[in-house]
């Protein structure tokens, strides 16, 4: 068992926020112990009890890491493959064993999540957290207002009905147009199917946030660490639909 330390000393050290911050939100009632809130001055043992801020649980094993990835096409979203493909997990210089949050197409690029985190991989994975992610969608031929407006009312898979959250038409390349996508979540190929049942052909798919976690600066193949703020973040974005 840990040595107990002053609550406020726990969310600090977590990384999410200074001292002085950590003790306003306790005066503030935003910081409870295995659900039970805290005043300051009370203890906790991080080993064994749960400290929440904004009922978001602080980070406190050392040992877990999540890495944020661009994916490249041609890289399967997988920890292995036996057909011998480059894997996401390839990309990432990591002394852990880690595992990829949800999946991008083989075809498809942009930003996906490597950790070791399992509650993190399914609050970020699992509908019920509302955790969205977005994509620019680069798309042959010349959709319609209606077609737009179809990709948010509801388009009929052969799995059931898919719908993205928003779609917005950003531009145009050439013959082709820009269309951002917000979705809630991520069956096979979801995306590229729903252009398809309107006749439309995706050449281009590349996801640009996972929550509000987005960095423009990564370029295809390289990653980074998340930080302990990012995750809180991230976590914090889908709380309201998990409770």
């Amino acid at each position: 068992m840990a040595e107990a330390v002053r609550v406020q000393k726990a969310v600090s050290g977590a990384g999410l926020m200074s001292r002085r911050a950590a003790e306003d939100a306790i005066r503030q009632g935003r910081v409870a112990v295995d659900g039970r809130t805290v005043e300051l001055g009370d203890r906790v043992d991080v080993s064994s009890q749960q400290v929440t801020v904004d009922g978001i649980p602080i980070p406190v094993n050392p040992d877990l890491e999540t890495h944020l990835v661009y994916k490249p096409p041609g890289v399967v979203s997988t920890a292995s493959d036996p057909e011998g493909r480059p894997t996401v997990v390839d990309l990432v210089p990591a002394n852990a064993r880690l595992f990829p949050v949800g999946r991008l197409d083989y075809d498809s690029e942009g930003l996906i999540l490597l950790t070791n985190d399992g509650d993190l991989a399914n609050r970020v994975t699992h509908p019920r957290y509302g955790i969205v992610k977005k994509y620019l969608t680069l798309v042959r031929g010349t959709p319609s207002k209606s077609d737009v407006r179809r990709l948010v009312s509801g388009i009929d898979l052969d799995d059931g009905t898919a719908r993205a959250i928003s779609a917005t038409v950003v531009g145009r390349k050439g013959a082709e147009i820009m269309i951002e996508l917000t979705m809630g979540e991520g069956r096979n190929r979801e995306i590229r199917r729903m252009f398809e049942t309107m006749g439309l052909e995706v050449t281009r798919l590349i996801r640009t946030a996972i929550g509000p976690i987005s960095d423009r600066s990564l370029k295809p193949g390289q990653s980074r660490l998340l930080s302990t703020p990012e995750i809180r973040d991230l976590l914090a974005s889908g709380a309201a639909g998990g409770r």
